[in-house]
């Protein structure tokens, strides 16, 4: 019995440390630069949800939806160890960014293409996903940008000219980081679909490096190439 006893305990630390989740593993809270931000922004809200003009919104329920947001992304660093992950399941190719993370600095943000049914490896950092014109991601509201003014010789209706709308621009749609986040394409809508918040919404020109024109098209003759399990 005495001989018994060491060997269930040792049994017992062995389950832990080769099976089961790592009790001292650090938190992506602890890495990240973008809890302390989100942690500023979430106590910012807290403090506006009173005056929703103050923070740029226009109604109580739009502050309270990014405050719930936020806690959301908050909780996610405080509760995960890995890095953002991305799972595509569109149907198609799907364009991502992502970079290996590291303790000396982490490499460049890199756009690449993500298979269907493939999720992006979970040593990396999957930082969001491309969105080419004319696909739209379902709540999430973005507006299309108008044609300049430009007088026409043959009509001279510059206000005809200026009723004609553009397709949005292409996007990139960020993730916080430890975000697991799965792509889907709703087969009634065609909508983009996310099973978590965006960080944030930026089209071109907006990001260093620029985001790039491409076509849903153009994304599904591409070669998969992104870094998977």
């Amino acid at each position: 019995m005495k001989i018994f006893k060491p060997i269930l305990v040792f049994l017992f630390l062995l389950f832990n440390l080769v099976i089961a989740q790592p009790s001292f593993a650090d938190p992506i809270a602890e890495k990240s630069p973008e809890y302390a931000q989100i942690t500023q922004q979430l106590n910012q809200l807290l403090q506006a949800r009173n005056n929703p003009s103050a923070a740029g919104y226009n109604t109580v329920e739009q502050i309270q939806k990014g405050i719930s947001d936020l806690q959301f992304q908050k909780y996610i660093m405080e509760t995960t160890e890995d890095w953002g992950v991305c799972r595509n399941e569109t149907g198609r190719t799907l364009a991502v960014y992502a970079h290996k993370p590291s303790k000396y600095g982490s490499s460049a943000n890199t756009l690449f293409y993500l298979g269907n049914g493939r999720k992006t490896d979970d040593e990396w950092d999957c930082d969001g996903i491309y969105l080419p014109s004319g696909v739209n991601v379902a709540g999430i509201s973005i507006p299309v940008t108008e044609n300049p003014v430009v007088e026409n010789p043959v009509t001279e209706n510059p206000v005809a000219e200026n009723q004609q709308q553009q397709p949005r621009q292409p996007l990139y749609v960020k993730i916080v980081d430890g975000t697991n986040l799965i792509v889907r394409s709703n087969p009634l809508t065609g909508e983009i679909e996310l099973n978590a918040p965006p960080a944030g919404v930026f089209s071109v020109g907006e990001l260093n490096p620029a985001v790039p024109y491409l076509s849903q098209a153009q994304i599904d003759a591409q070669v998969p190439n992104a870094p998977i399990d």
